[in-house]
């Protein structure tokens, strides 16, 4: 956690970034589980309210922009203090953006409505946020715990949601060629898929910021990625 100083309202201002951060982090979450929810069920309130909701995020990441600023130019901070500062810039810029990427997949409920039979590619899309969405909570209790020991195997974990992405990408696009009726929903849910897919390397994004923050050193070198997406081809999606 942040360090202790002697003007107790210095403190004051690092604990409140600290809290911001973790009202953002779970602002973001329920944004991508109800945009989800929408597309599933049709729910186009739902969806509505999820797009509303994005203002109060991006309201959250210029409030934390502006008190970062006056903390560096009242504060002078350094070493822990400065990278406590920088790494909540960077970590409320992150959640921000898996705020917009809910907001897309809300926005795409109405364009798919009932034109898809919900029983199975819908099952690989909850499949996919369910794995997105348990590693940004994961690293989110990380920020809050400071346990960096666990963030490598976190990071790690990416690949599996890269994979499941690559999967549900090869079924949506078997579901188009067996009927065309489905290929406009089907694009749709390939965005959305993506969109989801992206929200893995935002919560690999915060680790490698909670790493500096707390260890002032960037994290080992990352293995190649594994969304295997641009290399599945149409004969490769044919069922046998």
């Amino acid at each position: 956690m942040p360090s202790h100083h002697i003007v107790s309202a210095y403190d004051d201002e690092l604990k409140y970034l600290t809290r911001k951060i973790a009202a953002m982090g779970g602002h973001a979450e329920r944004m991508v589980d109800q945009a989800v929810s929408a597309l599933v069920h049709a729910d186009l309130t739902l969806a509505r309210k999820v797009i509303g909701d994005d203002l109060m995020l991006d309201e959250a990441q210029r409030e934390i922009d502006e008190r970062t600023i006056s903390m560096i130019a009242r504060r002078q901070p350094l070493a822990g203090d400065l990278r406590e500062i920088i790494g909540a810039i960077r970590i409320s810029a992150d959640l921000e953006r898996v705020g917009d990427l809910g907001k897309n997949v809300a926005k795409r409920a109405v364009a798919v409505g009932d034109g898809l039979d919900p029983a199975s590619p819908f099952r690989g899309l909850q499949a996919l946020v369910d794995l997105a969405l348990t590693q940004l909570k994961d690293v989110l209790d990380v920020y809050a715990t400071r346990s960096v020991d666990r963030l490598a195997a976190m990071r790690d974990r990416d690949d599996q949601i890269d994979a499941m992405y690559t999967s549900l990408f090869r079924e949506l696009l078997t579901y188009m060629m067996e009927d065309p009726r489905n290929i406009t929903p089907c694009t749709h849910l390939l965005f959305c898929a993506k969109n989801i897919e992206r929200i893995g390397d935002h919560a690999t994004n915060i680790a490698e910021a909670i790493y500096y923050i707390v260890t002032g050193e960037q994290m080992p070198p990352y293995r190649p990625k594994e969304d295997k997406s641009p290399e599945v081809t149409l004969a490769a999606s044919v069922p046998a």
